[in-house]
């Protein structure tokens, strides 16, 4: 199993009724930024464990568990929303960085959250980094109807929506293989025991609600986007996979030039493209991945 070269320290924090689990490394010191990372969908805080052992300073680190992720509780919800991500976002950093601003970086999921609080609350972010986070596809409001209609569905049949166990540890780090080839099998074993856990002898679950894989009835509307964008006001790194993930994900429903022109809304972007990766390149390349980070966020 991979050896972690920084031990985190687990912190469960009061955040708007929940009890929101965060994993820290390092301590606050005076004049230095926190750095907040924020992970993706069906990931949780720890999986940037690799990205900060391969820092080279000391740093204040801030990586929660979404609500409903990792050991962070939900209060038993069956949808998920993005405007209580933001809502939790702000909350966190009232309570761990009231009085400054935050280098924020997140991935995918957490990545597209970062963009719009960066756009919400600017003076709260100093620097922001985005890996792999692309936003979704434009809908249109000829959508509505059916989505709606596929949410009320899902919502009476839970059971459409459970998330699969596993026999063993083992067999939780061969899924994350299948989904990542490019994952060593160490990392993979490692990420496994803080992915999933033994809810009874013999299966192990994954930390997340199934209700996150629920149809989501809000349309994905890119003018709102686009307008909460243009409000960044922190210098900010989109980091892309040499991957073309959006390709592989979307199948022609929304492309990566579609992805670059979306981008032009923010008013100071640099993207790097980075070489042999994926979509977890925080996992493929994290060396690289903290390299980009400590040498933007100096």
């Amino acid at each position: 199993m991979y050896a972690i070269q920084n031990i985190p320290r687990s912190q469960f924090v009061p955040i708007r009724n929940l009890s929101y689990h965060v994993r820290l490394w390092g301590q606050p010191q005076p004049g230095q930024t926190p750095l907040v990372l924020l992970h993706g969908w069906m990931d949780v805080g720890a999986s940037f464990q690799f990205v900060v052992d391969a820092l080279a300073q000391d740093h204040f680190i801030i990586a929660p568990d979404w609500r409903g992720f990792g050991l962070t509780d939900s209060n038993g919800a069956d949808s998920f929303w993005y405007p209580d991500y933001l809502a939790d976002l702000d909350a966190l950093l009232d309570h761990f960085s009231p009085d400054s601003p935050v280098n924020l970086v997140g991935h995918s999921m957490g990545a597209n959250i970062a963009m719009l609080y960066a756009g919400i609350r600017p003076v709260r972010v100093r620097r922001l980094v985005n890996l792999e986070g692309f936003g979704l596809p434009a809908t249109q409001p000829e959508q509505a109807t059916e989505r709606f209609t596929q949410w009320l569905d899902q919502l009476k049949a839970p059971h459409a929506t459970q998330l699969k166990s596993y026999p063993s540890l083992d067999a939780v780090a061969a899924r994350l293989i299948k989904n990542n080839p490019r994952l060593s099998p160490d990392k993979a074993q490692w990420l496994a025991s803080h992915w999933s856990v033994e809810a009874t002898p013999g299966h192990w679950q994954i930390l997340a609600e199934a209700a996150h894989k629920l149809t989501n009835p809000q349309l994905y509307r890119v003018d709102e986007v686009a307008c909460v964008h243009r409000q960044i006001t922190a210098p900010t790194l989109m980091v892309e996979a040499e991957d073309d993930g959006i390709a592989l994900f979307w199948k022609g429903k929304f492309t990566l030039a579609e992805h670059r022109e979306r981008l032009q809304a923010v008013p100071d972007i640099r993207v790097q493209v980075l070489p042999d990766c994926g979509h977890m390149l925080h996992h493929d390349q994290p060396q690289a991945v903290a390299a980009l980070i400590e040498a933007f966020c100096k």
